[in-house]
């Protein structure tokens, strides 16, 4: 099958630890297999207020820079992202948003990208899923997406999430032993801590989401099929 003539799939993520990147790979890789064309487009956080703190990984300062972010998250307004051009060079027959949490929500950049007049171009009758990667607080997170994509024309069809180990307490403090040296560590300020970030069994996970996406693809049939 020509390029032309297979589903155009368009993954639009952020990812600062690279977690939500390892989902999206995870799941192009089958849709791929599975005779779709995939583009990958990472949102780059360019605001000058906040991107400083994402510069390098891992953080010199991981709470301060984490509780940083808690008024940005909170104001819920539009910051600067870059959005690459691979997203509006070609119309896509689905896209899907991979979007960490943040405290309680969706992280700045991606709503950030549906909140912007591009996302409509995108999204504008077109079909979109979400795959959500936290520590806690999913249901907030892709509740959001879903709002703001259907606000911005696009038809909701599925969401997943993967959530790290441990409780309230123990996973944001594996969270930000990993966020200030990058290791996984057993214990923090002296205190055992879970395994943090995503296990094979999300990504066998993601592996099946993205079969049952290429399932509904398949069904609405390709774009020649359907001229």
């Amino acid at each position: 099958m020509s390029t032309a003539n297979k589903p155009q799939v368009l993954f639009v993520f952020y990812s600062y630890t690279k977690q939500t990147l390892t989902v999206v790979e995870a799941m192009a890789e089958v849709l791929r297999s599975r005779d779709c064309d995939v583009h990958l487009a990472a949102i780059e956080f360019t605001d000058p207020r906040y991107a400083e703190r994402f510069k390098s990984f891992p953080m010199p300062h991981p709470l301060r820079e984490v509780l940083g972010m808690i008024p940005a998250e909170l104001r819920r307004r539009p910051a600067t992202i870059r959005i690459p051009d691979v997203v509006t060079e070609r119309a896509y027959d689905l896209v899907c948003f991979g979007s960490p949490t943040w405290w309680l929500s969706t992280n700045v950049p991606i709503r950030s990208f549906l909140e912007s007049d591009t996302a409509e171009t995108v999204l504008r009758g077109k079909s979109f899923a979400a795959a959500v990667a936290c520590r806690r607080y999913w249901r907030h997170n892709l509740k959001t997406v879903r709002r703001l994509g259907t606000k911005r024309g696009g038809q909701f069809v599925d969401g997943i999430h993967f959530r790290y180990q441990g409780g309230q307490i123990r996973s944001l403090l594996s969270l930000i032993s990993y966020l200030g040296s990058g290791e996984y560590r057993e214990r923090y300020l002296g205190v055992k801590i879970p395994p943090t970030n995503l296990q094979e069994h999300h990504l066998a996970e993601a592996r099946t989401f993205a079969g049952t996406l290429a399932d509904r693809l398949t069904k609405a049939g390709t774009p020649a099929e359907n001229a």
